[in-house]
């Protein structure tokens, strides 16, 4: 009677390790993989959706949206939630605003005063936080309906532009800064909009703060384990008061990007830049599986929901169904990241 066929343990080492490099470069290439399969599908359904002029549209749309997840990517990282972006940077959008077209502020004196309004705000944030000790998602939420409401006393809830009748029945004739417009409107070297060049600074400041410095990596130990942090000697209540100082401030400069480009300011403008923002943040874990707040990755989160709008737009897709396609994209690529590779149990 012959002997059964002996089956060497190590036979299935090469199937196993195939598997877990699969696995690795699905979590890691998930995002950049979609990305590219919506662009290949877009550029055939649409042709005029791949060239140089769509890309540059592209960036220059989802440049506020990147800003303001920068922000977010940075209170997330003192283990933090900033809700109220999109409120301070619609709220920036008024204020800007209202200074040229009722105070008559030039284009210098409007920047000033609006990131000076950030800076305001994410002290205010800070201060309910670190000072109060109120939980930061309920902390900024209360910021964000305190300013959504605020921006419209000023002006009785009207848009502000010239010829803007003030509650008090005075007219506002005052105009938008040529200066001021060039921050949305204008183009460097006749192709780059300036949106995304600031975009570009913003993220790589970003990324070298968070990154590169001590001050991240203390950033970044805050959120992970504050008590041990503090015990290590960081400050961590500095700490946490500049990742909602810096939030505010992105997320008030997204709304003079915003009031540039529009010339005026629209009391509707920042309606969906909260929930695009953090996505954008939360498509970032996907990113090279980073699986935790990260500049290169919100950016990249951006730029992802960005196409994604921008090609169903272009194919005529119903409005009402983006938000849908959108969020199964995003557990799409949260799927990949967080299923693909992890050990059996």
């Amino acid at each position: 009677m012959s002997a059964a066929p002996q089956t060497s343990p190590f036979a299935a080492l090469p199937v196993r390790g195939a598997r877990l490099r699969l696995g690795v470069f699905l979590r890691r290439g998930s995002v950049f993989l979609l990305l590219a399969a919506m662009a290949v599908g877009f550029s055939l359904a649409e042709p005029a959706f791949f060239g140089v002029a769509n890309f540059m549209s592209v960036l220059q749309s989802v440049s506020v949206v990147a800003i303001l997840a920068v922000g977010v990517t940075i209170s997330m990282a003192v283990g933090g939630f900033d809700l109220s972006v999109g409120a301070v940077a619609a709220s920036a959008v008024m204020a800007a605003s209202y200074a040229m077209v009722v105070w008559r502020f030039d284009a210098v004196e409007t920047v000033a005063l609006v990131l000076a309004f950030g800076v305001v705000v994410g002290l205010a944030n800070a201060a309910l936080i670190v000072l109060i000790g109120v939980p930061d998602l309920l902390a900024t939420l209360a910021l964000n309906f305190l300013l959504t409401g605020l921006q419209l006393i000023p002006t009785a809830g009207r848009s502000i532009a010239t010829g803007l009748i003030l509650p008090s029945g005075e007219s506002a004739n005052g105009v938008f800064d040529p200066g001021f417009l060039a921050i949305g409107r204008a183009y460097w070297l006749g192709v780059a909009p300036v949106p995304v060049l600031l975009m570009l600074a913003v993220a790589v400041l970003g990324f070298i703060l968070t990154e590169r410095t001590r001050v991240g990596r203390l950033l970044f130990a805050v959120g992970g384990n504050e008590i041990a942090a503090r015990l290590a000697g960081a400050r961590t209540e500095r700490l946490k008061a500049l990742a909602y100082v810096v939030s505010g401030t992105l997320s008030a400069l997204g709304g003079v990007i915003v009031a540039a480009r529009v010339g005026r300011g629209d009391i509707s403008s920042g309606a969906s830049l909260m929930l695009d923002s953090v996505a954008a943040s939360l498509i970032g874990f996907a990113v090279l599986a980073a699986r935790r707040p990260n500049v290169f990755g919100a950016v990249v989160g951006a730029i992802f929901v960005g196409v994604l709008l921008n090609g169903l737009t272009m194919l005529n897709v119903p409005y009402y169904t983006q938000d849908f396609v959108k969020g199964a994209v995003l557990v799409g690529a949260l799927g990949l990241t967080y299923g693909f590779g992890r050990r059996p149990a």
